[in-house]
């Protein structure tokens, strides 16, 4: 099997309860965000049909979907050429996040009641205490919970959508960059802190804590972009 088809393959998990066509999506845009396809390379649909052993719909189905998100360039009877991200993107894309998840936060300290609070505090808890006593995909569950609380409660639903885009990009950069023990204890202190912030209702640390934790975050993707050369 070719390398590139392999590493798609690599992605494609069909143990996931979802229609064919998304998974081979889904397996297609983490090859390409990772850069194990690429800039520039050229795919071959029947190639990736053939050596899959799907049909070609689902391939179509994903190459259009990859070319909505601009991570590939496709034309009428041209073939798809991989565009993926870059550093310059990853660095864009939190710029906007600093902004947006600030907005975010704050929206939502000003609607949570006492009871939302300590139902945060209690997330941040569990947190901690199972910080090295869970699977790291279950760590990785936590941070994200601590993220969606704060979307849930800022009552702010458009705002979220560009969110989840946004970070729709750098999530399996942001699972690679949780998994070490070194960011996940540094993630969690600047959650309590954020947490903190929002209990004394204070507007100018929120923005400045967010800000610094989404650099932090951004500094360990970009590591992992440049090793692999993804500039």
């Amino acid at each position: 099997m070719d390398a590139i088809v392999q590493a798609v393959a690599n992605n494609l998990d069909l143990s996931q309860n979802q229609p064919l066509k998304d998974l081979v999506f889904e397996a297609f845009r983490k090859t390409i965000i990772l850069g194990d396809i690429p800039a520039g390379t050229r795919i071959n649909e029947k190639k990736f049909a053939e050596e899959l052993n799907v049909s070609r719909t689902p391939i179509r189905y994903a190459l259009r979907r990859l070319a909505e998100e601009d991570l590939v360039a496709s034309a009428p009877g041209v073939s798809t050429m991989v565009k993926g991200i870059t550093v310059k993107d990853a660095y864009e894309i939190f710029d906007i996040r600093k902004e947006l998840d600030s907005l975010a936060t704050r929206k939502a300290m000003s609607q949570m009641t006492t009871a939302d609070f300590e139902e945060l505090r209690k997330l941040l808890e569990r947190t901690e205490a199972e910080l090295d006593e869970v699977p790291d995909q279950t760590v990785v569950s936590y941070f994200t919970d601590f993220n969606q609380f704060i979307y849930n409660h800022c009552d702010m639903p458009h705002l979220v959508t560009i969110v989840f885009k946004l970070q729709a990009y750098l999530v399996y950069f942001r699972d690679i960059s949780i998994m070490s023990r070194e960011r996940r204890a540094l993630a969690l202190q600047e959650h309590w802190r954020i947490y903190q912030a929002m209990v004394n209702h204070d507007e100018v640390q929120i923005n400045l804590i967010i800000r610094e934790h989404l650099g932090q975050s951004l500094q360990f993707i970009i590591k992992e972009m440049r090793e692999r050369h993804l500039d």
